[in-house]
């Protein structure tokens, strides 16, 4: 599978059917959605991290690069990678260990380490070196952070981060958190440029998603969340009944 296959999932989609990509924090769990039927996949750091046992943010990049090279092997549709802000990793070294996971598109946010945004103009210039390195073979979503760390006027400052990412090489921007009240002015500013959505519990349909601008829907930690809440439901009736 290639980043031209995955861009072209993108392109082109009415507006009542965004791209969906469940997000697998294993080979089990990407198989599943792979049979469900699903075109892509997307890898959620925090789903990995959780599944390895890591808090969020905390997963050696070693680990999270195998992690995410066992989601590729085990599947045969396109897997992008949540790399959360890069591992600090010059952007030859990043695009190498990309590809060498197999992954053809990555998720890359504005965050440092410290939970703080980053300068947008020198993350425009990170994502501009990663682009240069990597080409057309990798399909990069350029998360911004203005929502969950609480800019004083997010929708502002996210069209604006949005912008120069986009100009950065970027194929997509990813306000996450963003309400859906704010979608249809994020899709207005931002034109052809494809914009990812987080589902979340109780909030809008996919086709309602879409028809307020998101092009593709992804669920950060939310498919792993709802499984585990799935075991506990197991475990527990296991534990009260004595049987399956």
């Amino acid at each position: 599978m290639t980043a031209a296959e995955l861009r072209a999932l993108h392109r082109e989609r009415s507006a009542d059917d965004p791209l969906v990509l469940p997000g697998p924090w294993d080979a089990a769990s990407a198989r599943a959605f792979e049979a469900a039927g699903y075109p892509a996949l997307a890898t959620p750091s925090a789903g990995i991290a959780a599944s390895l046992g890591y808090e969020d943010g905390a997963t050696p990049p070693s680990e999270m690069f195998a992690a995410v090279a066992r989601v590729v092997r085990s599947v045969s549709v396109p897997v992008t990678a949540d790399l959360e802000g890069g591992y600090g990793l010059p952007a030859a070294e990043l695009v190498e260990r990309v590809r060498e996971s197999g992954a053809v598109g990555v998720n890359l946010e504005d965050s440092g380490p410290d939970r703080a945004l980053k300068d947008p103009e020198a993350q425009a210039e990170w994502l501009a070196a990663v682009r240069a390195e990597a080409g057309p073979s990798l399909f990069v979503n350029a998360r911004i952070d203005v929502y969950i760390r609480r800019s004083p006027d997010p929708l502002a400052e996210a069209v604006a981060r949005a912008r120069l990412y986009a100009s950065a090489g970027a194929d997509c921007v990813y306000p996450i958190a963003a309400p859906p009240s704010d979608l249809p002015a994020l899709r207005a500013a931002l034109g052809d440029l494809p914009v990812n959505a987080l589902s979340v519990p109780g909030g809008p349909t996919f086709p309602e998603l879409g028809g307020l601008g998101a092009t593709r829907i992804t669920f950060g930690d939310g498919l792993l969340t709802r499984t585990l809440t799935a075991v506990r439901s197991l475990t527990t009736t296991l534990r009260e009944t004595g049987r399956l």
